[in-house]
């Protein structure tokens, strides 16, 4: 027997603080909506549950995330691992990535704020559980667009690309009482960033908090975000750009609460079942891309002092070469490959959550759900940290803001085929699991 419990909280800051956006100095000046963590509980019979919390954020740092993940651990008595912190990627929330060129983590705001509410969410979804069923829909929306715009020249920039790849399939899980048959919970998953005001003085969740209150409103149930391979798709919004104001999240808001709206009605109707969950842990190899040579750190960091001021991909870029200077000054060396824990779930032959602390672009989630047992094959980015994007292979090729982000996130940057071995290893983890 499936057992399913929910929980909230409530995280919004006080206004006047520094919002993530896209630099270090960007600060609230009001409160458009509130920021949440929405939190579910699955579990079988005698065995430990599996906690999934959606957190209104940017990125969740991976050091930050792994911070309140240990203490989930320790307050709930699991282990970490079966805990799932998974970031919704607003862009106008308080700074918790901690990436080089976006500023430090808010530790006021995580310690004060953000943990508290992780632990009153967790504790919630746990004290809830009952007896469940679950039912799926899905369809497709049109709410995100492929962001990398091709110039003339052939040069990637952000913007709006209609012919790029994309992945539109907006999924609905709906998890009820099995014998009162009253919704517990809802869970939308889909692929945008959360920029439809990127760069904003409101602290809002975006076009993701409109939909999801929205939803909540129209079927009285509990409903939370869990973004889907985001890391090329931005918000289509009418100013033919990725990123616009509070007024864009409004109108993109309400075409995403219309989708999915639309695309759970079905469920009403559905045939539910209460096929077990199966859990895995484990942690897979990724290759990693050589340092650049000694000659060119030599050249940036004759030309670039440390201690500058850089920000955003300047920032990382910087951080970078200066790492790869220290590598080289120090006899270093650098990893060849990189283990990366990741937990897998499942609901029968259902539905498959893979989760990663990347931003995934969308081909790897069509591929996942084109070769993938299950059903409803869902990849999650931005869970349990944070570690840049995971481009594909092809996109490497052509370049772009994402491939840089990519190549100089960590000092261990992972080689340009990883898309594929995580393909691989996700596929081979799932069919084990099956």
């Amino acid at each position: 027997m499936l057992y399913a419990g929910c929980g909230r909280a409530d995280i919004t800051p006080e206004v006047g603080g520094l919002l993530y956006g896209y630099n270090d100095d960007t600060y609230s000046t009001a409160c458009h909506d509130h920021l949440e963590i929405k939190a579910l509980a699955l579990k079988n019979e005698n065995e430990d549950p599996v906690v999934m919390l959606s957190f209104s954020v940017g990125d969740f740092g991976t050091g930050a995330c792994t911070e309140t993940r240990e203490v989930l651990s320790r307050e709930l008595g699991l282990p970490i691992e079966r805990i799932l912190a998974s970031a919704t990627h607003t862009h106008s929330a308080p700074n918790v990535s901690g990436i080089a060129g976006w500023g430090d983590v808010d530790r006021p705001y995580l310690e004060g704020i953000l943990i508290p509410g992780a632990i009153n969410a967790a504790k919630e979804a746990i004290s809830s559980l009952q007896a469940a069923e679950f039912a799926v829909c899905d369809g497709e929306s049109e709410v995100g667009i492929n962001r990398r715009e091709l110039a003339e020249d052939g040069t990637v920039d952000h913007g709006q690309n209609p012919w790029g790849v994309q992945d539109k399939t907006m999924t609905v899980i709906r998890f009820r009482n099995a014998e009162t048959k009253k919704g517990i919970f809802q869970l939308i998953h889909y692929g945008c960033h959360g920029t439809a005001a990127g760069n904003n003085h409101e602290i809002t969740r975006d076009w993701i908090g409109i939909m999801t209150d929205r939803m909540e409103t129209e079927t009285g149930i509990p409903t939370g975000f869990w973004n889907g391979c985001v890391g090329d798709i931005g918000p289509r919004i009418a100013n033919g750009k990725t990123v616009g104001d509070i007024h864009h999240v409004e109108e993109l808001g309400g075409k995403a609460a219309l989708d999915a709206v639309r695309i759970a009605r079905p469920l009403d109707r559905a045939l539910y079942e209460s096929a077990p969950l199966h859990f895995h842990a484990e942690e897979i190899e990724l290759p990693c891309r050589p340092i650049p040579s000694e000659e060119e750190v030599r050249a940036y960091t004759d030309t670039h002092p440390r201690e500058g001021r850089y920000v955003n991909i300047d920032g990382m870029i910087h951080a970078y070469m200066y790492a790869a200077h220290d590598v080289y000054v120090n006899g270093e060396t650098v990893p060849k490959s990189k283990l990366l824990p990741v937990s897998v779930v499942t609901l029968g032959d259902s539905v498959a959550f893979c989760p990663v602390p990347y931003e995934l672009f969308s081909e790897i989630c069509l591929r996942l759900r084109r070769h993938g047992p299950c059903r409803h094959t869902l990849a999650v980015s931005l869970t349990n940290g944070f570690e840049a994007y995971l481009p594909t292979k092809d996109a490497v090729a052509r370049g772009g803001y994402e491939v840089a982000c990519f190549k100089y996130g960590n000092i261990a940057a992972l080689g340009d085929d990883t898309d594929t071995v995580v393909v691989q290893h996700f596929l081979r983890i799932l069919r084990a699991m099956l």
